[in-house]
Formats: structure tokens, C-alpha cells, sequence
């Protein structure tokens, strides 16, 4: 599909393309030797073919005004979006085979690598906290342009009966005594979250996937990528996203100390913010158990398993015992 799209964004005929990822979408490599960038170097893209129905055309191009306005104010380090031949951002792919049309964005590549989970983790989530106070700042300044519109990552929309990432009851392997301990740990994160409340200091835009896949560390420089995520939601989330599939491991006290650290560099962080986060972070566990029982067809869902949500429910035990980042 996207080698015969080629030419809605100007590649020429010796551009190839290698599939780099598959998650919500297909996101794909574009090298394109008989194309020149402006150093006259190989015109390197990465497209991203969006699964279908997951995000219309206009919550693809408010993604995009977003991404731009961060670039023109120099807020974060990010990937340019690169519009088509028409002049559109948002291209529409055909399917040879005759399947349902898929939207498709091109960016930019950007040189780096994901950071490790391990040992260099915590001084790239110090970096990551100031980063993520600089996004939450612009997002409470910045006047949405007309017609924006992306998801809202409320109660509702996460764990809701109908969740936007699919019931997390279906979870991969989950027993009636887990469904039990996790409807537990709703009922309080649903009190917490009600008491912490939704104002515009608490709850706005966000990226809300800032997790190690969506970071590219190249030397000392920190870059984050893929907005698809972004809509509405409470700014703490961010967090609870930038630890998505670590979160039971013990490292990750450790790097809510330096995130924090490095968010305070930027803007103030009161207690009871800090007191919220691990009922951000069991309720991504949950929601991203629901993820990958609703995306079993792609490798890495198959991969994770029914480990994941048997892990999901100890998360939530522990937490319900008050011993889960406290």
C-alpha cells in the first residue's frame, strides 16, 4: 500500500520501504535515494498508516496543528510532518487488493534511539519530566485553533463498557478473582480521580503515550515522537504512559523521583498531584490489559499475553494494599 503511494508525497522510483513497527498502526521507513532532503542527503520518511476507524481526518490534522505549533514555539524536539503533493498533511491510501482505505501521515526521520529500560533509564526520565512540563504549559496556554478535536482520556473513555481500547474484562487470561480485584481498584481510582477533580490546572491536552518507544535519544538530545494518542485528559497520566509495560518493575520509583525532579525544573508539582500517580499508573496498567486483549492480532499483544493481565492484577492488589509506589 505504501510502495504504491510513493508518489502522493513526491518519492521517486527508486524509493523503498521497510515496515518498522506495528502497534495502532503500521508505521513504516521511507528511504528514497533519488530524492534529496535540503543538506542534499537521501530523503528519509517515516509514514504512519493509521488502522481504520480509529481516528478520523480531522483528529489526524488537530494532531498535526499541535505538533506544529510545539516545532514553530521550540517547545520539544519533534518529528516535522510532511504534507503531500497537494499541500495535505492527511493522505488517503488505496488497497490494491481492493481493502478499506487507510489514512496515512509522513514525517520526517529523525536520527536516535530508543532509551533502555535500564541502567541509563532514570537520567533520561529527569530530561523526560522537564519535557513533559514544558508540553503541560503549552498545552494551558494555547488557544485550540477551529474544529480541533482528538479523543478525551477520561474514566469513561479508558475502562467505560465501552472503552476506547475494548473491555478490560476480556483480558488475556483474566479469572473471575481478578475481574474481582481489579473492579476493587477502580472503585478507588473512580473516588480518588472524582476528589482530584478534572479543572483546567488538573486536566487538558497531552500527548499520553510518552513511553520509551515514543523517545529517541541521539547523544544528549531528547526527542519524542507520535501524537496519535494526544486528546484530553489529566496532565499526571503522562506519567503512568512513560512507564506503559515497566510498571511493576522496581526501577520504576526511581524514575517517578527523577521525572519529578525533572518537572519541577520547569513548573511546580504539589503533593497532591504526587499523591495521584499510582492510581494513574494501575489505571494504564488496566487499560493497556484491555489494549492488548482487543489488538491479540498484533506480535507484540501475542507477546505479552496472559502474563500481562495476571501482573495487572497483583499491580492492583498491591495497590488496593497501599504498598504500590508508596
Amino acid at each position: 500500500m505504501v510502495a504504491n503511494a510513493r508518489g502522493q508525497w513526491g518519492l521517486s522510483s527508486e524509493a523503498s520501504s521497510t515496515l518498522m513497527n506495528v502497534s495502532e498502526n503500521a508505521t513504516f521507513g521511507v528511504s528514497d535515494p533519488g530524492g534529496r532532503d535540503g543538506h542534499g542527503m537521501a530523503r528519509e520518511l517515516v509514514i504512519r498508516v493509521h488502522r481504520v476507524g480509529y481516528s478520523s481526518a480531522e483528529e489526524i490534522r488537530a494532531e498535526l496543528a499541535w505538533i506544529n505549533a510545539l516545532r514553530r514555539e521550540r517547545v520539544v524536539e519533534t518529528a516535522t510532518p510532511v504534507a503531500g503533493i497537494d499541500g495535505e498533511y492527511v493522505q488517503t491510501l488505496e488497497s490494491p487488493s481492493g481493502r478499506a482505505r487507510r489514512f496515512a501521515v509522513a514525517f520526517e526521520r529523525l536520527p536516535g534511539r530508543e532509551p533502555d529500560a535500564g541502567i541509563d533509564a532514570p537520567r533520561w526520565f529527569e530530561r523526560l519530566g522537564e519535557v513533559t512540563a514544558r508540553l503541560h504549559r503549552h498545552s494551558r496556554s494555547w488557544r485550540l485553533p477551529a474544529g480541533f478535536r482528538r479523543k478525551r482520556w477520561d474514566l469513561e473513555a479508558m475502562v467505560g463498557e465501552r472503552g476506547s481500547w475494548g473491555p478490560w474484562r476480556a483480558g488475556l487470561g483474566l479469572e473471575p478473582a481478578g475481574v474481582l480485584v481489579i473492579e476493587q481498584a477502580l472503585a478507588v481510582i473512580g473516588r480518588r480521580l472524582e476528589r482530584f477533580g478534572m479543572g483546567p490546572d488538573r486536566f487538558g491536552l497531552v500527548h499520553a503515550d510518552l513511553r520509551l518507544a515514543n523517545l529517541l535519544v541521539d547523544g544528549e538530545m531528547l526527542r519524542i515522537i507520535d501524537f496519535d494518542d494526544c486528546g484530553f485528559g489529566w496532565f499526571m497520566y503522562e506519567f503512568a504512559a512513560a512507564v506503559s509495560f515497566i510498571e511493576h518493575e522496581v526501577i520504576v520509583g526511581e524514575l517517578l523521583r527523577r521525572w519529578v525532579v525533572g518537572y519541577r525544573k520547569v513548573a511546580p508539582l504539589g503533593p497532591s498531584e504526587l499523591a495521584e500517580i499510582p492510581s494513574f499508573v494501575v489505571l494504564r496498567r488496566i487499560l493497556l490489559t484491555a489494549w492488548l486483549a482487543s489488538h491479540s492480532e498484533v506480535p507484540f499483544a501475542r507477546q505479552m499475553g496472559a502474563a500481562y493481565t495476571e501482573g495487572t492484577v497483583l499491580l492492583a492488589q498491591e495497590y488496593l494494599g497501599g504498598r504500590f509506589l508508596g
